[in-house]
């Protein structure tokens, strides 16, 4: 499995999060992304249509834009949140 795997604050609980290892290169610069862990399942795209579309040929997400608004903000942050398998990052 590829990810980073952090100590949760439960004993035995360990957290998956997306890793800026492995993003997918199409993303734009910037604290959102998506690593390869996508299984392009259209949540973020959903949530978030004005930064997240589709790698038609590789089945998966990407931050096509960063989000520049309080409310694109809100609607990445959401996204993240939502992803079931983590592969939504924000470095920032």
């Amino acid at each position: 499995m590829n990810g980073v795997l952090r100590s949760g604050s439960w004993k035995g609980i360990l957290e998956i999060m997306a890793d800026v290892a492995n993003k997918y290169p199409e993303n734009v610069e910037g604290k959102y992304y998506v690593d390869d862990q996508c299984i392009d399942c259209d949540l973020c795209r959903e949530t978030a249509p004005a930064n997240f579309t589709r790698n038609d040929d590789g089945g998966h997400s990407y931050v096509y834009k960063q989000p520049e608004t309080p409310e694109e903000e809100a609607k990445c942050r959401e996204a993240m949140e939502g992803c079931p398998v983590e592969a939504i990052g924000n470095d920032g």
